[in-house]
This record gives C-alpha cells, sequence and structure tokens, in this order.
C-alpha cells in the first residue's frame, strides 16, 4: 500500500479540481524523503528537543545561532517567535505521542504528531505546522479528526485537538 504524510494527505484532501490533481501527481512523482532536504526539520527537531529535556525557551531560541540558509535566517526567527509566544507563561512537560496509519483506499497516511505534552495538568497530542499557507479550519480539522480516530483508542486522557500554526 502507498504511504503518505499527514501533511500530503491534508494537502490533497482540502483541494478540488486541478489544484488535487496536481498536487497528487507531485506526491506520486516526488523522489523518498531525504532528512537533508527537510526545510523544517532542525526547527521542528529543536522544539522536541526542548521539551523531551526539559530545557527553557533560550535552549530552543540556539537553533537561530549559525544558520546560514538564506530563507531559513528569514522564516526560522518567525517560527520560533510563534511558538514561544504560543508556549507563553503555560508549564509544559514532555509525554511520548502516540502515532498509527490511517488506512483509507488503498494509502496508508502517516499520522505522528511531533509533541505529548501536559499543559498545566492536561494532556495534548500537538502537529506542528509551518507552512507559509494558512492553517485553514479546514485543515486542522481533517488533522483533528485523523488524529483522533487514530490515536485516541491508543492512549487515555489525552485531547487531540490541538493543532500548532505557529507562524509569526
Amino acid at each position: 500500500m502507498p504511504k503518505i504524510t499527514l501533511t500530503d494527505f491534508v494537502d490533497i484532501v482540502s483541494k478540488s479540481g486541478t489544484p488535487k490533481a496536481t498536487k497528487v501527481a507531485q506526491v506520486k512523482n516526488r523522489a523518498a524523503y531525504d532528512p537533508r532536504q527537510d526545510f523544517y526539520r532542525a526547527a521542528r527537531e529543536r522544539i522536541v528537543e526542548t521539551h523531551q529535556k526539559g530545557h527553557d525557551k533560550a535552549f530552543l531560541r540556539r537553533v537561530l545561532v549559525g544558520l546560514t540558509d538564506p530563507k531559513k535566517i528569514t522564516s526560522y526567527p518567525e517560527i520560533i517567535k510563534g511558538y514561544t509566544r504560543w508556549w507563553g507563561r503555560k508549564s509544559l512537560s514532555w509525554f511520548t505521542p502516540p502515532s498509527d496509519l490511517f488506512a483509507v483506499h488503498g494509502v496508508d497516511v502517516s499520522v505522528n504528531p511531533e509533541l505529548g505534552l501536559e499543559i498545566n495538568g492536561d494532556r495534548h497530542i500537538i502537529k506542528l505546522y509551518f507552512k507559509d499557507d494558512a492553517l485553514t479550519k479546514t485543515k486542522s480539522d481533517i488533522v483533528t479528526h485523523l488524529m483522533e480516530t487514530c490515536l485516541r483508542p491508543r492512549i487515555k486522557g489525552v485531547a487531540t485537538t490541538s493543532t500548532s500554526g505557529v507562524r509569526g
């Protein structure tokens, strides 16, 4: 069965007509995932590491040190600023988020939220969103629904309704 990311699935189902066909073709014809080509990888990994190891916001901000890619120099500060603003004064502690596959029409969709955080005593599973495109309600609803469908049975006492769009 072909396997796609949750982000690709959301991009496909939230479009219609020619844009949908274009996105399907892009996904089908794209080369295999290469971490070196993952623009947001360092930001995602730093956010996860910050919470896994109980670091503070200063540790998170250090991902900006030594950036050389002009696009990252522009985008990453906005991401980190948005994330730290969301973090605010919340008390956050890490737990490993569950992940699973959602199988539909012969395609496996990887549902893998990056963060499992206890926020002020309540457990949440969070999928990060960094794209320049706005996180629309439709996209957020799709992510939330798939997380709820796939992950709710795997863990009790967790809210799966958090999707974090943390741009600027």
